[in-house]
């Protein structure tokens, strides 16, 4: 007996030097949950401080998977950057609902306004620098 490869993919797309949509398709759970983090850890180093991780395409999301989007947003709101998540699978959306990760997340049904508030939230970040 053998089981399918999980499906998962990622595909990038850099708005600006800072800024950078990442969509996700598939699942995320305890056995794609390191390349997830290999991609988000990627492109936090890289500079990217205002992340929207669009989850449109996925179908399923473990507590492992919420670990790394919960470790990316630290991540992030250290640097002094915002993430904002877009999600429009009710099964998804449930998820983070009942463990009350809707409020901690910044959750959007489309893309533009998802990038609209991590562009301000880090821009909001920057002002203060020297």
């Amino acid at each position: 007996m053998s089981f399918a490869e999980p499906r998962f993919r990622t595909h990038e797309r850099d708005v600006d030097d800072h800024t950078t949509v990442i969509a996700v398709e598939g699942e995320i759970h305890v056995s794609t949950a390191p390349d997830f983090s290999g991609v988000l850890a990627a492109a936090i180093e890289a500079g990217r401080t205002a992340l929207v991780l669009d989850l449109s395409g996925v179908m399923f999301i473990d507590s492992t998977g919420l670990s790394v989007l919960l470790n990316a947003l630290r991540r992030l709101t250290r640097a002094g950057g915002a993430m904002a998540l877009v999600c429009q699978n009710p099964t998804v959306l449930r998820l983070f609902e009942i463990t009350r990760l809707d409020s901690t997340f910044d959750i959007h049904a489309e893309v533009e306004p998802a990038l609209a508030a991590v562009q301000a939230a880090a821009g909001a970040n920057d002002s203060g620098a020297p």
